[in-house]
């Protein structure tokens, strides 16, 4: 199939020099961002601004989604002392926000739900004014996995559909019924949580498959939605089907927030995690969190 060329509002510069600080950060405290093992287009303005998501758990993912370059390896057992070192790196770089995720975790009991829990505790004990959100994967439909998470008491709850159920093909081991479950059960349970979900745009989805999507999130109680471009991280990954110009961007924002949405983010460069803090009254950035010792 032939690959298609990146139009000029999709041309930002990676610049490896500007990581190096946070870079030795993470290497010093044994830590994994999704910034860097999902090859985000944004990582050198992200890790300039001293910000970054949190990768728990390890690399390595047990599904084979077609789109992502998370590693598909034998994962690792959860390191014990991860939690504290999340919560270290808080406060070491300031974050007022900082956004949790994890690669899916088949392979253990909890789906990492309970390494998730520690990581807020932690966080709550060593910068108690930090929002923590974070991005979950489906945990199986496992909803005692979900209870643990909820009882850790994140500020937003995310989790993406990622696309519209009929490419969900893509998405090796998920379900697109389950994940808007989960968010639908995470709204019944508490439902004073604001929950989150992402998609992306350009792997082949039609405009009124789009708009039944944004129903869906809000008939299951989600608030806030990302909107942005895929990528292909290599030739061996899912194609580009189609480079999404920015006004239809804009014109799918006005769209969902009509359906109900609370706050969507929407533009070629945005990401799940990207600018975390503009959704909803979350903070104002980095820089004026109060840290304790972790």
């Amino acid at each position: 199939m032939e690959v298609l060329r990146k139009p000029e509002w999709l041309q930002k510069k990676v610049n490896p020099a500007a990581h190096a600080e946070m870079e030795g950060l993470l290497k010093e405290l044994n830590l994994n961002t999704v910034c860097q093992q999902a090859r985000c287009p944004n990582i050198t303005e992200c890790f300039r601004q001293r910000q970054a998501t949190f990768l728990i758990l390890g690399r390595a993912c047990t599904r084979l989604c077609s789109f992502c370059s998370v590693a598909k390896e034998v994962p690792l057992p959860p390191e014990q002392g991860e939690p504290i070192a999340v919560a270290e790196a808080v406060c070491r770089l300031k974050l007022s926000h900082v956004v949790i995720t994890s690669p899916t975790r088949d392979d253990l009991p909890d789906g990492g739900a309970g390494q998730y829990a520690s990581t807020v505790a932690a966080i709550r004990t060593a910068s108690p004014d930090t929002k923590v959100e974070l991005l979950i994967p489906d945990f199986q439909g496992d909803q005692e996995a979900l209870k643990t998470v909820l009882a850790s008491a994140p500020d937003i709850l995310g989790h993406n559909l990622e696309t519209v159920p009929r490419l969900y093909a893509i998405r090796s081991g998920a379900d697109y019924q389950r994940s808007l479950r989960l968010l639908a059960d995470a709204h019944r349970l508490e439902p004073a949580l604001k929950t989150k979900s992402g998609l992306m745009l350009g792997l082949g989805e039609e405009e009124d498959e789009l708009l039944a999507v944004f129903k869906d999130l809000v008939e299951a109680g989600c608030s806030y939605l990302s909107l942005g471009q895929y990528l292909a991280p290599s030739r061996q990954h899912y194609p580009v089907q189609q480079f999404v110009e920015p006004e239809r961007f804009e014109r799918l924002k006005e769209q969902a927030l009509a359906a109900g949405l609370l706050h969507v983010e929407s533009a070629p460069y945005v990401r799940s995690s990207y600018m975390a803090e503009r959704y909803g009254e979350t903070g104002e950035g980095t820089g004026s969190a109060r840290c304790l010792s972790p």
